[in-house]
């Protein structure tokens, strides 16, 4: 299977490629300068938007050695840096040389209309993509919109660039822009149509609904009949579409799987209510069937080999991925010491507690649990309050010089305790992270 490395440098030549071929076609004159930055400004900014299409289409090929946890926020930042890229590209060509009429002109060709209507189509798409959760758009609104606007952007700018300017006419170069608008649609297709149907064909089943706390709950899923259950590390997440009718949403969304992948019969997801759709969680029976996309992720103790001691640190349900973790080593005898530091609201907000209290005691792995209430009640003898410097320090202790921490809690408490880690002397590269969300 082909390196990190490797991916890395097929993105930069799919990028940099309609810039060679544009340089071999039409060398560069010294004497327009900016106006030849901004066609180069146009061809990268096209060959981004094609490579935006590889980054979300979710391909093994491309997550697998990064995870979407890295692949996706690399997939909204290079959206920005191609917006930014499309509005200098006018610029610099009305400064080097095209004038100002570009710009402001309504007597231009239709082609340039074009882009007028792909440039704050792109831009109200980043802003969409960006603000979305501020805004409080749901995902599935918003996705519709972005599954709109992405091809018409491309397609908006295609027409535009293979009409418009000189660069175009050279042979190499039209074969070049087909095939990547082809590769682009081709991909989107293949994503959002093509692959889900496949795997709906072979739906999951819904074996076991069990409450956890008053508002978790695990699925249970067993795979299609005469079907292997995918392989997966233990943190790893799915994307599950719930085909339940009586009404209940039928949307795509992803989870985290809780459950070891020791076991080939079933795999479990542990959910919150903690949205529209989540809420409706509990509701979900015995028999309801399932479109499953997996596994995704690299966020398991299995990518860090020599790691002998290990942190986990987990904050509300963000346990589900570490309790995956702490099952499989369980289940293989993984010869592992591990701190457990374990964040809630309140008693009532504890989940897999029995069972995590029970693998303590056991030699493989090692595993010490510190639960950490910031709503105790007055009868809790443990840790209160918030897992902040001085806790960190104080539990951690000597495992801050050595081990490997892996923390998965809401955002702004991520960020918060990888600061305060690195504080501590613990380098990034010893810190692994998950985010509740893409």
């Amino acid at each position: 299977m082909p390196s990190a490395p490797s991916r890395i440098l097929a993105y930069l030549a799919l990028l940099l490629l309609p810039l060679v071929v544009m340089v071999v076609t039409h060398p560069f004159n010294p004497d327009t300068f900016i106006y030849n930055l901004g066609r180069c400004f146009g061809l990268l900014g096209f060959a981004i938007l094609i490579g935006q299409v590889i980054l979300a289409a979710r391909l093994k090929w491309v997550e697998k050695p990064f995870g979407l946890n890295i692949t996706f926020p690399f997939h909204r930042r290079m959206g920005v840096f191609a917006a930014l890229l499309l509005i200098m590209h006018p610029l610099l060509l009305a400064l080097g040389g095209a004038g100002w009429p570009l710009l402001i002109g309504l007597r231009v060709g239709w082609f340039i209309w074009l882009a007028k209507a792909a440039l704050p189509l792109l831009l109200i798409n980043v802003f969409l993509s960006i603000r979305r959760a501020s805004l409080g758009i749901k995902f599935e609104k918003w996705r519709q919109c972005h599954d709109l606007l992405g091809p018409t952007i491309i397609l908006l700018v295609f027409l535009h660039s293979w009409n418009a300017g000189a660069d175009l006419t050279a042979v190499p170069l039209q074969v070049l822009w087909v095939g990547l608008l082809a590769l682009a649609f081709l991909l989107f297709g293949y994503h959002r149509l093509i692959r889900p149907w496949w795997l709906s064909r072979y739906p999951y089943r819904v074996v076991e609904v069990r409450q956890e706390t008053p508002a978790v709950w695990t699925l249970k899923f067993s795979p299609p009949p005469g079907k292997k259950r995918f392989d997966f590390m233990p943190g790893q997440f799915q994307f599950v579409t719930l085909l339940r009718g009586r009404d209940l949403p039928v949307e795509e969304h992803h989870f985290t799987i809780s459950s070891s992948p020791a076991d080939p019969d079933f795999h479990t997801s542990t959910i919150k209510a903690s949205g529209d759709f989540t809420a409706t969680i509990g509701q979900t029976r015995v028999g309801d069937l399932a479109v499953v996309h997996a596994p995704f992720g690299r966020f398991s103790y299995l990518v860090h080999p020599d790691a002998r001691e290990l942190v986990f640190i987990a904050g509300g349900i963000g346990i589900t991925p570490l309790m995956s973790n702490l099952r499989h080593m369980r289940d293989t005898g993984a010869d592992r010491r591990v701190l457990l530091l374990y964040s809630n609201k309140s008693e009532a907000d504890l989940v897999f507690k029995e069972e995590l209290d029970g693998m303590a005691g056991g030699e493989k792995p090692h595993l010490q649990v510190v639960h950490i209430l910031t709503r105790p009640s007055s009868a809790w003898p443990g840790e209160t309050g918030r897992l902040d410097r001085e806790k960190l320090a104080r539990l951690c202790g000597a495992h801050l010089a050595h081990s490997t921490f892996l923390l998965c809690c809401p955002p702004p408490m991520t960020q918060s305790l990888v600061t305060i880690l690195n504080d501590l002397g613990v380098p990034t590269s010893r810190i692994s992270y998950e985010y509740f969300s893409l």
